[in-house]
């Protein structure tokens, strides 16, 4: 188990003065059996996401993608035994992945310059390690690489990476620089590498790369806290042409580096005890960036500081919200969740504005920070909504970063899933319209023009060449035999769209509102009357024969079967019950969801479910279901949304390494944990209103930007009572299973009366 160390800085009510939330996180809790989160140093919304890299299992083997690939797109693997070293950028919780950029390796004896196997660790610099050694923690990590007796820490700043490395006496120390080292690697993914030595403590240069982002330059400025004694690299690359650089030689005490496939190493003498470190600053624009981020944000030696600075920043933001749980174990889920969601998006821009757009053209963002990293097809769902109530602010900063890729964008799109100047393109939908939707319907509107906004939703969302929506423009769905996922899509369009016509309408923009409400109802084309059920239809105008509900795989539906995508219609919860029969025929039909079996062939062949993210046919460890407990809210039985929502808090959170039912997904997963522990959930963005669910906390108090504070309190809270009796809003019985946004900005207190039997 990993140890924390942690001592108080803020002092809350509900908290012991020795335990602050920041003691309560746990930064390795991750994906079951995959390690899809990391346990690195960084600081809230980081550039800089510094991390160990257990392993260097390549995307592609002989031609043919590598499934085992899949476990490392965090970098870090819980159950490895070997760490290949520490890289600067790391995505949390994703189903595909990029980065690693820039590993770092202390090292003592031979020099090494591959990084071994992990069978065989002593064949390259990796080095055997031990959790027992080994403890991570809010902007804090240490372990000690046992092959070489050297002690690493990590901390942060926004954009610069710091190592501390306690070497043993030896007079061949080594820090090596591996630039092939990468995430999802594979043998063409370095376009480029360059390094410079400006003098005998700094290093310059850049990265790039062709991965899921395809055109991604990334500089940096590495310092060394002592002068190194002799330096050099090796390029594995094996050119034709070889250029009149030849004349040199360049292994060797050559200040120039260029090539694809370039490993640098720097030689020390050490003393036992004695410590080596580095900063490492990274800039999206240039060297000269990367040093201007260096000297704004690291400019002494100062390590512990730095680490109590990062550990002060991630206290501050945790610190918004005060909670009081039934164990510490609650505590260790809920702060862990929290610190989840603060992960990203990833700020993406030099301390002076500058960063690369999506045009591949220096742009500065004048007035707020640019963000990347916008894993929409997940996060729209719970995440941006969470921001919209503990930091709208960042919330309407990410807003302007959306805006700013449209501006940039030759397609004229906002982002679907884009990081590091790059669309990749991965999922479906334009989930952009729900965050920008979700932000303007509850008035956070600050620093862009809504009126804009909605002009740029209003274009994505007729961009014909993008996946399918020529045919679900034309036709109103999307048919099968023309484009894959075609309900998925169809289903997530309508939705899109409604978040449109909301907007529009408030906005005074009828022409909109019509065209937008319209599209929102072609759900309705998707609907199989004589199944129940959302399915595939073909261009001919017939539903495809060929139907499995249980199956994920060529069925119309991405991660998903019928079970959870047909109960993909926030936006109309009530029209969906009906089509499903009415309220008591639609909670049986949810009572199956939860209850019945799905036996392990139809999820197979799925790479991030395993049967710990499924509870009966509810797959919560992929989205599009996430809203499913509380539509009983709706059909008339909400004490069964309570028991239900308590179940999945139970049963998909545990505070262990793999202690996540499913890929976090840049802090969704997450997100919806904070709500439902909450005791509420927003079930359709851009509606001004959450359903009420069932608190899993004692009390909370969250402290909003606008001031005012937010009371939660559940008398009677406990394992067994899992019900609400009552809900009051400031001493006012709520009628209703719901509560507004304006209700919450407002302020106040909310008590769950709870007890241990459903109010019917």
């Amino acid at each position: 188990m990993i140890r924390f160390l942690l001592s108080a800085v803020l002092v809350i009510p509900g908290i012991s003065a020795a335990q602050q939330p920041v003691d309560f996180v746990r930064p390795m809790i991750g994906t079951a059996r995959m390690g899809h989160t990391y346990p690195g140093a960084t600081v809230p919304f980081g550039m800089v996401q510094l991390s160990p890299d257990t392993d260097t299992i390549p995307y592609e083997m002989n031609g043919q993608y590598n499934p085992d690939v899949y476990k490392f797109c965090a970098g870090y693997q819980y159950s490895d035994a070997t760490i290949t070293g520490f890289s600067h950028t790391h995505f949390s919780g994703t189903g595909h992945s990029d980065l690693g950029d820039f590993l770092i390796m202390p090292t003592t004896g031979p020099l090494q310059l591959n990084p071994g196997t992990a069978a065989h660790p002593e064949s390259g610099y990796r080095s055997r390690f031990s959790h027992d050694r080994e403890s991570a923690e809010a902007g804090y990590y240490k372990v000690m690489l046992d092959d070489y007796q050297v002690q690493a820490e990590l901390t942060a700043t926004n954009r610069v990476g710091l190592h501390r490395y306690t070497f043993p006496a030896s007079d061949q120390s080594h820090i090596i620089l591996d630039l092939t080292a990468g995430i999802y690697n594979y043998a063409n993914k370095n376009v480029w590498t360059f390094v410079r030595v400006e003098n005998d403590t700094l290093i310059t240069g850049y990265r790039q790369t062709s991965g899921w982002a395809r055109t991604r330059t990334l500089y940096f400025a590495m310092t060394f806290s002592k002068p190194f004694k002799k330096y050099g690299h090796r390029n594995d690359e094996n050119n034709v042409y070889k250029g009149f650089y030849r004349k040199f030689d360049q292994t060797a005490d050559f200040p120039e580096m260029a090539g694809r496939r370039i490993t640098a190493w720097f030689d020390f003498d050490t003393k036992a005890g004695g410590q080596v470190q580095v900063k490492m600053a990274l800039s999206p624009v240039s060297t000269e960036g990367a040093l201007r981020n260096l000297q704004a944000e690291a400019p002494g030696w100062d390590f512990d500081a730095v680490r109590r600075k990062a550990r002060e920043a991630w206290n501050g933001e945790l610190s918004k919200v005060q909670v009081t749980a039934l164990s510490d174990d609650d505590l260790i889920n809920f702060y862990t969740a929290l610190y989840h969601a603060y992960l990203g998006p990833t700020t993406y821009m030099d301390v002076d504005g500058a960063y690369r757009g999506l045009d591949q053209v220096n742009h500065r963002a004048e007035g707020y920070t640019n963000y990347t990293t916008f894993s929409l097809w997940d996060t729209y769902r719970a995440l941006h909504p969470l921001f919209n109530i503990l930091q709208p602010a960042r919330n309407a900063d990410m807003i302007r970063s959306m805006l700013a890729h449209y501006d940039q964008s030759v397609h004229k799109m906002l982002p679907v899933w884009s990081h590091h100047a790059n669309e990749n393109w991965c999922m479906i939908g334009y989930h952009s319209v729900s965050v920008i939707a979700d932000a303007i319907m509850k008035g956070n509107i600050r620093g862009y023009d809504a009126m804009q906004a909605l002009e740029a939703c209003a274009q994505t969302a007729r961009y014909k060449k993008y996946d399918g929506l020529e045919y679900y423009m034309k036709m109103g769905y999307v048919p099968e035999d023309k484009n894959s996922s075609s309900v998925s899509k169809t289903l997530e369009y309508a939705y899109d769209d409604w978040c449109i016509a909301q907007v529009a309408q408030k906005l005074g923009r009828k022409d909109l509102y019509d065209e937008f409400i319209a599209r929102s109802r072609n759900y309705r084309n998707v609907f199989d009357p004589s199944t129940g059920f959302m399915r595939p239809r073909l261009s001919s105008g017939a539903f495809r024969p060929a139907f499995d509900v249980l199956s994920t795989h060529g069925q119309g539906y991405i991660e998903g079967n019928a079970w959870n995508y047909s109960l993909y219609v926030p936006q109309y919860p009530d029209d969906l019950i009906a089509l499903g029969g009415g309220k008591k025929r639609f909670t049986a039909h949810l009572d199956s969801l939860f209850t019945m079996h799905l036996p392990d062939a139809f999820f197979a062949e799925t790479e991030d479910i395993t049967r710990d993210g499924i509870i009966g046919n509810y797959v919560h460890g992929n989205e599009p279901a996430h809203h499913a407990a509380y539509l009983y809210n709706w059909s008339g039985a909400p004490w069964k949304t309570q028991e239900r929502v308590r179940m999945i808090l139970e049963k998909m959170y545990k505070p262990a390494p793999d202690g996540l039912g499913g890929n976090d997904d840049c802090g969704q997963m997450s997100a919806w944990y904070l709500f439902s522990a909450l005791g509420f959930y927003p079930v359709c963005p851009g509606s001004t209103e959450y359903a009420l669910g069932s608190p899993a906390i004692k009390s909370a108090v969250i402290r909003l930007e606008n001031g005012r504070t937010l009371t939660i309190e559940a008398p009677g809270q406990s394992r067994a009572n899992v019900y609400v009796k009552t809900v009051t809003l400031n001493g006012r019985k709520l009628d209703r299973p719901a509560i507004s946004h304006g209700e919450i900005m407002q302020g106040g207190k909310l008590v769950f009366q709870m007890t241990n039997r459903p109010s019917h």
